[in-house]
């Protein structure tokens, strides 16, 4: 089997309710700028990465792919997977302009287009050719949680998750410009939901330092399962002290493009849940380092969604570091086989591939932008 053609797209669809907003951003869309590797057998592979779907930003991930790394997969063997990673991340020429930035959110696309061709060449999900045994992966929801929510919304949405849709856990979004009515917020939610819900919070890196030992500190009194992103996401320093000052746990990820990242904290002790996203690093293969690296330091990884779980649900089933995984359903109504949660657990996916092939109106919707 050899590569034929590279084909890119831009998906952009609307988020669940209108608009949603963290401490530091407020979207309408989500993006998943991706490719689709052709084979001279007929199968087609497909990846994307995630987005604030900024079609000025998506569209350098699009040429990239296209005019960069395109030219060097032609002819070659997709299932070669990890070989083709690694000429692909160490071409000089790329590797000059960016090891962790649109070149590697490039890279991930295609690294998760080559697990799909590879999967599906073997008519196998993808969880089963990376050697996992079927089983279901709690989900915790991110979707009811956010900043701009009021409080009477963000406790009826919590509530029904948890008393409808049989969920366990969910997070909500803190980081607002009064961080006292952040505690309300999570006291609030504790008192509705009861003592045997897992709760989250997320900051997305708004609070200073001095902040996140004042306000931290006070979260273990709401049994808060972990803080995300409490500070700056590069300082790994700060979150060292952080981690040595709270009871609550520190989890983050979401903003770290490369295991190398990945490893600085890790080795600082400066965090208890891992988050790793193959939209933002280079896909599956660079994934799979991360959680090993998690793995020998017996740390849980819990990755971020930014593919909105399609992939890393297939990711959380083969490696025995995750056993609890995002959920967010902005795409669910756009790929040819969305994620399925039943009482609080995703299922376990059985179609050939990464999860990852866009639904016909998908197609259909990106040849608009």
């Amino acid at each position: 089997m050899k590569i034929t053609k590279i084909e890119t797209f831009i998906l952009h669809v609307p988020v669940t309710r209108g608009d949603i907003a963290d401490s530091s951003h407020r979207i309408t869309h989500w993006g998943a700028p991706g490719v689709a590797i052709h084979t001279d057998s007929g199968l087609v592979g497909y990846g994307y990465s995630g987005t604030h779907a900024h079609l000025p930003t998506d569209r350098l991930i699009t040429d990239c792919i296209e005019t960069s790394y395109g030219p060097l997969l032609l002819g070659q063997d997709p299932t070669e997977v990890r070989g083709l990673w690694q000429m692909l991340y160490e071409t000089s020429e790329i590797l000059w302009v960016g090891r962790a930035s649109i070149p590697h959110l490039a890279l991930g696309a295609i690294d998760v287009a080559l697990w799909d061709l590879k999967a599906k060449a073997t008519d196998q999900p993808l969880w089963k050719l990376l050697g996992g045994s079927a089983q279901k992966i709690k989900a915790y929801n991110t979707d009811a949680g956010w900043l701009n929510w009021p409080l009477d919304r963000l406790l009826s949405d919590c509530k029904r998750l948890v008393e409808t849709e049989g969920y366990q856990a969910v997070k909500i979004k803190l980081g607002s410009d009064n961080p006292i009515a952040d505690l309300k917020r999570v006291e609030a939610t504790r008192q509705a939901l009861g003592s045997d819900v897992r709760i989250m919070v997320d900051i997305n890196g708004r609070w200073t330092l001095p902040q996140a030992i004042q306000y931290g500190s006070r979260l273990a009194d709401f049994d808060v399962a972990w803080i995300e992103e409490p500070i700056r996401f590069d300082d790994v320093q700060g979150h060292r002290r952080l981690a040595n000052t709270i009871q609550t746990p520190l989890a983050l990820g979401e903003q770290l493009y490369s295991k190398d990242h990945f490893r600085e904290f890790i080795h600082a002790d400066a965090v208890h849940y891992v988050q790793p996203d193959v939209a933002r690093l280079a896909g599956v293969t660079e994934w799979w380092q991360v959680a090993e690296l998690a793995y020998c330091y017996c740390l849980p990884v819990v990755p971020h969604v930014g593919d909105m779980g399609q992939v890393h649900i297939h990711c959380c089933i083969a490696h025995p570091a995750c056993d609890l995984l995002e959920f967010i359903p902005w795409l669910v109504p756009w790929m040819k086989y969305p994620v399925k949660i039943e009482d609080g657990y995703y299922q376990v996916p059985d179609a050939p591939g990464a999860g990852s092939e866009p639904s016909e109106e998908a197609l259909t919707r990106m040849n608009k932008i």
